[in-house]
């Protein structure tokens, strides 16, 4: 199957009943046509509700595969999961993206993106499919698609072909890094060994590991 960009999603902050309170959130994204600018942090036309957590350089796009969402379109029996489901940027169709490792290379049209970090749930996820389960479900699943920085500027659109540009071959996938953040400390020696993790993630892993 070859790897495309099988969308460009995009959203702007949104106020929507959350349990007991109200959630301000800009995980509901819609796909859109045409050629699409990825430069600075982000993605044209695309927000975050909140940048204490989300946005900035190695969290400026988020992409997921269209054969996860598939995956949890079966599990959850829901039809109502197309591109954009779980807030991503770029869906991608034959592209492993919880298989890839950090520091991987794609080239999209004339965008290079770098895959730096998993996404990990939070409340909202739960909020976007009205079911508090998905958090628990989300990291056990081990499907937690890729975020990724911005190393060259440019546009991108839907039918693009997706290359992988560079893979370094040290085996530490976006999976094994959620898994080990998530389910499983005892890998985190060998994440915290990964060339190309960003300074966040070690100290951390130093702190847990010292715990």
């Amino acid at each position: 199957m070859p790897a495309t960009l099988l969308s460009v999603n995009v959203g702007r902050p949104q106020t929507r009943p959350g349990g007991r309170r109200w959630v301000r959130s800009a995980i509901w994204k819609h796909p859109v046509e045409g050629r699409v600018a990825v430069r600075g942090a982000s993605v044209d036309g695309d927000e975050q509700a909140d940048l204490r957590v989300h946005g900035g350089p190695d969290k400026a796009v988020y992409a997921y595969a269209s054969e996860d969402t598939a995956w949890w379109a079966a599990q959850l029996a829901r039809d109502d999961l197309g591109p954009g489901a779980f807030g991503e940027n770029l869906t991608l169709e034959g592209v492993d993206v919880s298989g890839a490792e950090v520091g991987e290379r794609w080239e999209i049209g004339s965008a290079v993106l770098e895959v730096v970090q998993p996404r990990l749930p939070c409340f909202k996820l739960g909020v976007r499919f009205e079911d508090r389960s998905m958090l628990k479900r989300f990291a056990e699943a081990s499907r937690p698609g890729a975020y990724l920085r911005i190393v060259r500027e440019g546009e991108l659109g839907a039918g693009d072909e997706v290359r992988i540009a560079h893979r370094p071959g040290h085996g530490v996938t976006m999976a094994l890094m959620s898994d080990a953040i998530l389910l499983d400390h005892s890998l985190l020696g060998e994440v915290r060994k990964t060339p190309g993790l960003i300074d966040q993630w070690h100290r951390w892993i130093d702190e847990r590991l010292a715990a």
